[in-house]
């Protein structure tokens, strides 16, 4: 689209937020003529409402369920619900509705720039570390780039700032895929599936749909997870360009067109002349952190999108040796008295926690939180073999203890009964008390935070921060 067709458009965007606020003023920018709708009507919104006013942007508090006249198009925060009467009556009027990063898209190249191709991931977890992964690859190689989307730089400030990328390493939620029905990427990766977020997207099958949307219209490689087969189910349903491949990764030894790991080592066999009957090395499990299981999935699908835009392998290997993890993400806090402990505040879900767990031998589990709706039996079966005991807090915290009662009852189980953020420092006294020499307290709650704190952020903080006290006792 040309800066010519917003001159006075009649844009709704849906939202004060992250995303309403900045598309907002792009749009009010551009000429478009710009009202924001927004549910809330309290201090804050009213603050952000003053400013845009300011601006000459309209904003209607407390009404975020009524299309205002004449509107063109709507443009939503990523987090309303498609069921919202707003879209409905946008799909009555025959008005579009599209997200940030279907804005962003459409405005690629608005300022006669060469737009930047999209290297693009999605997935229940891991989506922030595989980007930041290719990210770091794709520095490596002596490209310009950033980690954009749902991390990082905005993909608004991406496409229209003064900074020029030759390749832009994108994270996309299923929301905002849901909200981009034009994304094109150069090639995409769905990581795995796993439920979530189903009380927005209605079912597991729209969620994964809308997971798979990432797929449309790739041109080099559609990158899936040869141990998730619900992620090759979407490549081989997804409308392609002619020419771009399937990509698979694994964490045993790859077959032709897929990326694995040989004694060691993270290996290609999809981007080789013979793929048939070689394999190229790109760096080894040591260059991961961390390398666990999860973590060199990540690794493995940051290279393939990596080597899907031509990069070579010496760039994949410097970039998984400059990339450092996010803090709460599988994190080293300390040793203490011969125990580790490790902050993975981030697995707020069964399919993250499993993860996590399956990376260590001998644990002592430090979980709960608010569930989710989730349920715990497989992820209690999974790993009761490696649980040395233990200790749960938070609101849903029963349901954890009911499956390990049902599938580990030999596990001993401390059960903490309050829900104040001081509860932390008694949880890591407990699980200090359950380990051995050699064991692992491993923070993966399987749950949401917002019971007891802000976000998985400050919960990962006070862990570290009771852990950090507790080897300070120690010393």
């Amino acid at each position: 689209m040309s800066k010519a067709d917003w001159q006075g458009k009649h844009v709704t965007v849906a939202g004060l937020g992250v995303s309403g606020i900045p598309a907002a003023r792009v749009l009010h920018g551009l000429g478009a003529v710009v009202t924001v709708v927004n549910d809330g009507d309290d201090e804050r919104s009213r603050a952000q409402a003053a400013e845009l006013e300011a601006q000459g942007i309209a904003v209607r508090l407390g009404d975020g369920d009524t299309l205002p006249p004449s509107t063109e198009l709507v443009v939503t925060a990523p987090g309303w619900k498609p069921g919202k009467p707003l879209f409905a009556a946008a799909a009555d009027a025959g008005v579009p509705v599209w997200g940030d990063v279907e804005l962003a898209w459409r405005l690629r190249g608005l300022d006669g720039r060469e737009p930047a191709p999209w290297l693009a991931v999605t997935g229940t977890n891991g989506k922030t570390t595989t980007v930041r992964m290719l990210a770091a690859i794709l520095e490596a190689a002596g490209l310009r780039t950033a980690a954009v989307g749902n991390i990082g730089v905005s993909l608004l400030d991406a496409v229209l700032g003064e900074e020029t990328y030759d390749v832009l390493a994108v994270e996309l939620s299923s929301y905002q895929l849901h909200w981009a029905p034009s994304l094109r990427a150069h090639s995409g990766a769905v990581l795995n599936l796993a439920p979530d977020h189903l009380d927005w997207h209605g079912s597991m099958a729209a969620y994964a749909a809308d997971k798979g949307r990432i797929y449309e219209g790739n041109t080099v490689a559609c990158v899936y997870n040869a141990a998730d087969p619900a992620t090759e189910d979407l490549v081989r349903e997804a409308d392609v360009e002619e020419g771009c491949r399937a990509i698979g990764f694994t964490l045993g030894t790859p077959g032709p067109s897929q990326l694995g790991v040989v004694d060691g080592i993270l290996v290609d066999r999809a981007f080789v002349k013979n793929r048939q009957k070689q394999a190229q090395e790109l760096a080894e499990v040591a260059d991961v952190d961390p390398p666990a299981p999860h973590n060199v999935a990540n690794a493995l699908a940051a290279a393939a999108l990596a080597r899907a835009f031509g990069v070579a392998p010496a760039a994949v290997r410097d970039g998984l040796r400059a990339f450092r993890p996010d803090p709460h993400r599988i994190e080293h806090v300390a040793d203490v008295d011969g125990v580790a402990y490790v902050d993975d505040s981030k697995a707020t879900n069964t399919h993250a926690a499993e993860a996590s767990l399956a990376a260590y031998d001998s644990i002592v589990w430090i979980a709960g939180g608010l569930a989710k709706g989730a349920t715990f039996d497989e992820l209690v079966t999974g790993c009761a073999k490696r649980l040395r005991g233990v200790v749960l807090m938070g609101a849903d915290r029963a349901l954890i203890r009911e499956a390990l009662t049902r599938h580990a009852p030999e596990v001993p189980v401390v059960d903490l009964d309050r829900t104040d953020t001081g509860a932390m420092s008694e949880a890591v006294r407990e699980a200090a008390r359950l380990a051995r020499p050699g064991d692992t307290v491993l923070m993966a709650p399987a749950c949401a935070s917002m019971d007891m704190f802000v976000n998985y952020n400050k919960r990962g903080e006070a862990f570290a921060d009771a852990v950090r006290a507790r080897a300070a006792e120690s010393a």
